[in-house]
């Protein structure tokens, strides 16, 4: 009995010296430092910020015209009679484009006619008259005052004569009237008028594009107006006609506003004729302006700037360290060169131009060469 005792003991004291070695060997795990994850740097490409004092590139919308566009109608009323042309139809100088019913205007020709038949008979009586008195004057047998009164008489119904050939001159060009032509060789646009229908005179009927050259007008704000000079380059486009541009002038420049719109007029016209530019196409023409003051502006890659609820901003990298900063910028213009930016950054800093919105500020980078 006393054996088993001592052997139970034993065990219990072995026991005590196996837990002693669990709870030595764990927290001699716990204090061991875990092993640090690798850190994985973004890769990102920049580019040096600098100065352009290149001319600013400028597009404006416009609308294509014919070089001669040219309103017509009727220099009196009437029905119309005939309208022998058609959208699309090509014309030449003098071509009839509609008639208008001459009945009346020819009625009037004929009463201008009977008069001057009967204001010239009056011209003869009171001139063989004129010549009887002045006979008899000369021979004392007529008074002064009826040589006068012959006389007078006389240069009344020649002046009669005079008037009533004005009128039939008149009544027989209202006739021709009635008969519009085409003034230039063109092509009809619109024709705004059918047969028998009645019109004013004045009424707008016709519009007649000269062939030859074509204009585009655009619009431009009033702070670039100024800057605007006639003969000055142009670049036009047209969405009909992809991959094609065409050099034009300019020939004209607005002095005043376009209706309420604080832009104003302004006309170049190309110097290539191409038949399959029609008035009325969309167009879009590029003018170079010259910085203002003769100070350059900071263009930067649209890409390398970011925005979010703070604003505008721009990481700028310091390529010692490998490090990037957020730093804040006011933009200008979008322009066929870059993004102008205002304030923000001095020329020779390094901006990153891909990865922007995935950084933070201050983080390490792996730095690539731009292409």
């Amino acid at each position: 009995m006393r054996v088993w005792d001592s052997g139970l003991e034993a065990c219990r004291r072995g026991g005590r010296r196996l837990g002693f070695v669990v709870v030595g060997v764990s927290v001699l795990l716990a204090c061991q430092e875990p092993p640090k994850a690798e850190t994985v740097l973004r890769p990102v490409r920049f580019e040096q910020v600098s100065t352009s004092r290149a001319a600013r590139l400028r597009t404006f919308a416009g609308v294509a015209k014919a070089g001669l566009e040219t309103q017509l109608s009727f220099r009196v009323s009437g029905t119309v009679e005939r309208v022998p042309v058609v959208v699309g139809e090509q014309v030449r100088r003098g071509h009839v484009l509609a008639r208008l019913d001459a009945t009346d205007y020819e009625l009037r020709v004929q009463e201008a006619l009977a008069g001057l038949a009967q204001a010239e008979a009056a011209a003869r009586n009171a001139e063989a008259d004129y010549e009887r008195v002045r006979g008899l004057y000369e021979n004392n047998n007529a008074s002064r005052r009826e040589l006068d009164g012959a006389r007078a008489n006389n240069e009344s119904s020649q002046a009669q004569v005079v008037a009533v050939e004005k009128r039939l001159e008149g009544a027989r060009q209202q006739v021709s009237y009635c008969t519009l032509h085409a003034p230039v060789d063109g092509t009809v646009a619109s024709v705004a008028v059918e047969v028998n229908e009645n019109i004013q005179a004045g009424q707008k009927l016709f519009l007649l594009t000269a062939a030859g050259h074509i204009d585009v007008e655009v619009a431009l704000p009033e702070l670039l107006i100024a800057d605007i000079e006639l003969g000055q380059r142009s670049v036009v486009r047209f969405d009909a006609l992809p991959g094609r541009s065409f050099e034009a002038g300019v020939t004209e420049a607005g002095v005043a506003m376009l209706g309420t719109a604080t832009t104003f007029a302004v006309t170049v016209r190309l110097e290539e004729a191409d038949p399959r530019i029609r008035s009325g196409m969309a167009a879009e023409a590029d003018f170079r302006f010259p910085v203002a003051g003769g100070q350059g502006r900071m263009l930067v890659a649209p890409v390398a700037v970011g925005e979010d609820r703070a604003g505008r901003y721009v990481f700028v990298l310091d390529k010692g360290s490998g490090t990037v900063g957020r730093r804040a910028v006011t933009v200008g213009e979008l322009t066929a060169d870059g993004l102008e930016v205002l304030s923000g950054l001095a020329e020779g800093e390094l901006i990153v131009t891909a990865g922007v919105r995935r950084l933070t500020d201050g983080e390490r980078v792996l730095v690539q060469e731009s292409e």
